[in-house]
């Protein structure tokens, strides 16, 4: 790069490169049977009370699988990498002022780097394994997730096993419509706990969450400090790594919960926590992908929040809304696209025949509706 002005000049030179060798040899595949291996586990349990267990307990979002295949080295190998980087600068510069002499400033610079890395890796080093995922009951029994889209993890007690601290265990038996309707009902609380909020909390907190939405760092991050909040109380930015954009931003979101404190269900007169309610949205939002993310941050406003919430009802009701509702009249053409994309990529497909719209949930829809349906109906929570 060069740049030539009236009494200067700059000039600007770089290279970079680098060179990665690897030579593993002859490698060996080794795997279990997993038709022994399922008939050994009969009627087995796991020790609850192991450091192991309980350490990856207090990870919500880390489970336990057994190694079901490995390629390991047959002979000692290494892995080499050589990188050079080069770089000049150079630049003169000259000033002249009407009572003094001419001054005169030119300086040349050069960097050269060279670097080389050897790692070397010895025989019977495993480079590549597959796991199979358990998932674990209270009393130690536990079953193995045999199918590619089941995930694995720790039975959750009582009100909060349906919720997604971290991956999920087995996928609901029924992807029916009233199964979801069951789901929700046992969340209401968390989403009351917010409505119940001042209307200014609830907009700083939807406006935070949806800058949040667009990143999947922060979100991550946001969702392992409140995994901590939850188990001590105690905020621990310092622990998770972040930019100082996100600390900044999850900051804003954690000082919002703190002003909150606990509120008390109008119905049920049980404490529950702002806490709890945000880290049910965050887990939702968490398990989503970048794609349906984008879709939910372009449908952030206080009207369209409230028609996805009424598309909520009607796939966790009967499957059914007549689009005859003033409430509905917010579903453009733009709107539904969003809408029927969002709700597609969550197993349940969303059809409009006339003045009804209706919905339909894959039979083999796992988690994906109920995970939609939390991060729609905790946003719309936060609405005006």
């Amino acid at each position: 790069m060069d740049a030539k002005f009236v009494h200067s000049n700059v000039s600007l030179h770089g290279k970079d490169s680098s060179k990665l060798q690897s030579s593993f040899g002859s490698l060996k595949k080794e795997e279990v049977n997993v038709q022994k291996l399922l008939q050994e586990s009969k009627n087995r349990v796991l020790d609850m009370s192991h450091c192991l267990i309980l350490q990856t307990k207090e990870k919500h979002r880390r489970v336990l699988g057994i190694v079901k295949e490995r390629i390991v080295t047959t002979k000692p190998c290494s892995v080499i990498e050589e990188v050079q980087q080069v770089g000049e600068c150079g630049g003169s510069l000259s000033t002249c002022g009407p009572k003094c002499s001419k001054v005169s400033l030119k300086e040349n610079g050069s960097l050269s780097k060279d670097s080389n890395v050897t790692m070397e890796i010895p025989t019977h080093t495993t480079i590549a394994y597959a796991l199979l995922e358990l998932e674990i009951k209270h009393d130690g029994c536990y079953e193995l997730c045999l199918m590619s889209d089941t995930t694995g993890g720790f039975e959750v007690d009582g009100q909060a096993k349906k919720q997604l601290w971290g991956v999920s265990g087995a996928a609901p038996h029924a992807s029916e419509n009233s199964h979801l309707q069951q789901d929700l009902e046992q969340l209401h609380d968390h989403f009351e706990v917010l409505l119940t909020l001042p209307a200014t909390t609830r907009s700083s907190l939807l406006q935070q969450l949806t800058q949040v939405m667009q990143d999947q760092a922060a979100i991550s991050a946001l969702q392992d400090v409140l995994d901590q909040m939850c188990q001590d109380k105690s905020s621990v930015l310092g622990d998770v790594t972040m930019t100082e954009c996100q600390k900044r931003i999850i900051q804003a979101i954690l000082d919002l919960v703190e002003q909150c404190g606990e509120a008390e269900s109008a119905q049920t007169g049980q404490a529950t926590s702002v806490l709890t309610a945000l880290h049910l949205i965050s887990s939702a939002l968490d398990e989503m992908t970048n794609d349906c993310r984008a879709i939910l941050g372009l449908c952030c406003s206080h009207s369209v929040l409230q028609t996805m919430e009424l598309l909520v009802q009607c796939a966790s009701g009967n499957g059914e809304l007549l689009l005859g509702s003033a409430d509905l009249s917010v579903l453009t053409e733009e709107v539904y696209e969003n809408a029927a994309h969002l709700f597609a990529s969550s197993n349940v497909c969303l059809k409009r025949d006339g003045d009804t719209v209706r919905t339909e949930i894959s039979q083999e829809s796992g988690n994906l509706p109920l995970v939609l349906c939390i991060a729609v109906r905790g946003l719309a929570s936060l609405t005006l």
